[in-house]
This record gives structure tokens, sequence and C-alpha cells, in this order.
């Protein structure tokens, strides 16, 4: 596999506190990786530094693009606004959407941020709705949906883009088990079949153990590294991209929704 986001000796102080403590930490292109520790261990810092929401005291941070390496340690606030709506997705245990818009809105938004016109921003977040299972329910605002059906929209948002990294903050937090099952299948098998790297944060084994990685830390240090192989079934995968020949896994209604998808 090839090393999309590279950390070397990321250090984060907090008054009092040392979050980071000198981490070294390389995703690759199609991961899913789960970081867990206890609370306080550093797993969201981690996160937020990788995302470039946070900027790390010392050490560097590489995102590999199709043209050259950036350092986002480097880059001044706008260019890592931009890196964020383009290169990024983000899925949140609140989800952070805007309850004043639709579903469809909330998911055509994160295209019209990078400049894309409305038409074809509605149409492709109507396309992704529909594959993540939301098909006749582009036009209901947060407050008419479910809490899974919310994430889901969330899932929808961080990749409309074609965000080559999603990031996901306890994005099954707030659910109940079964719920929480459902959604983890659409994240990790939406994110999965597109190529993409996913990178969890999650206090939950379950979870954990869904990914092909997990990370552990403590006390601000990486502390195990370790992962198994798992399946997806075929997505589609961003226009002009070929979708990977896995073939679909039992699994869920959620899962299932995928087969038959479209190019997005």
């Amino acid at each position: 596999m090839n090393a999309i986001l590279h950390a070397q000796q990321l250090t984060k102080h907090y008054p009092g506190s040392i979050a980071l403590d000198h981490v070294d930490f390389t995703a690759n292109a199609g991961q899913s990786i789960a970081i867990i520790g206890p609370s306080g261990s550093g797993k969201t810092t981690l996160l937020h530094c990788l995302a470039g929401i946070l900027r790390p005291d010392a050490g560097a941070i590489t995102l590999n693009t199709p043209s050259s390496p950036l350092r986002l340690d480097t880059l001044g606030d706008a260019a890592l606004s931009r890196l964020r709506r383009e290169e990024f997705g983000f899925v949140f245990q609140q989800g952070m959407l805007l309850p004043e818009l639709t579903a469809l809105e909330n998911v055509a938004l994160a295209l019209m941020l990078n400049g894309t016109d409305r038409n074809t921003s509605e149409t492709r977040a109507a396309e992704w709705l529909a594959a993540l299972g939301l098909a006749g329910m582009e036009q209901r605002r947060l407050g008419e949906l479910s809490g899974g059906q919310v994430q889901r929209v969330a899932i929808a948002r961080a990749q409309v883009t074609g965000a080559r990294v999603v990031f996901a903050d306890e994005p099954t937090g707030a659910l109940d088990s079964a719920t929480s099952n459902e959604v983890l299948d659409v994240l990790l098998h939406s994110v999965a079949a597109n190529g993409r790297t996913l990178l969890v944060v999650t206090h939950d084994p379950n979870v954990a153990a869904r990914c092909e990685r997990v990370v552990e830390l403590r006390d601000g240090r990486i502390v195990a590294d370790s992962g198994r192989s798992v399946a997806a079934p075929n997505l589609p995968a961003q226009a002009g991209e070929s979708a990977p020949d896995t073939p679909a896994a039992p699994g869920t209604q959620a899962a299932a929704n995928f087969k038959g998808a479209f190019n997005v």
C-alpha cells in the first residue's frame, strides 16, 4: 500500500499536560484505521492534527497528493481550509450538519463551497443520498430524520467531494447498538469501496474490531498498532475512477443498498 498521510514526531501540549508525545503515524491509501484509547490518551488530538484542524507544537504532517506532497504543518490557514474542503471529509458524533437545511442541501453545500454550480451539486448529492439508502428523504430537515439517517447524511457529505481521507470522530457514539452497526456498515463499505482512507476515533471495541487496522494510544503515545483485512462490497467510484472488483459482502440492509449504485 502507498502512504497517503504521514506524521513524524508529533507533539502537542495543553496547559498542564501533553496530548501527543513524539508520535509517528502513517495511514495507507484505502485503509480503515481505528484509533482507540482511554479519555485523555490523545486520540482526538491526533485526529485533529492529521486533519489540519489543530496545529502540532512540533513535528511534521505530510499528505501525499497526485501532484506533490503537502506539509500540513507549514500551510497557512487559508490553504488548510481549502485542503479540508477538497481532500478531507468529516463525520462527527453529532453530525455537525446545518439543521435549517434539508438533507440534500447539507450534502450539496460541500460541493458548492468548492465552486460547483448548484444544479450539479444537488444532482450529485441526491445520487449519494440514494446510494446510502435515503432516496425520497432529500427534502427532509434533520429534525425529520432518525439519528442513523442523520449520520448517513453526514457520511454522504463527507464523500461527495471525492475526499481522499475521511475522518470520523465517534461517529456511532450517540446511536443505539443496532443503528450503530448499520451506520458503521455504511461508513466502512462506502469509504473502502471507493478506495478512500478512513480514520475513526472510537471508545467502542466493536467499532474498532470492524476496521482493518487498530492503533491504540495511551498518555499521548502509540502503544499498539495491529490490523486485519476486511472485505467491502462494490460501490462505484468517483467520476473518472474505476470501482474496485471486490465482491459484495453479506451484511445489513444498509450494506445491500450499495448494490447497483452509480458513478458519483
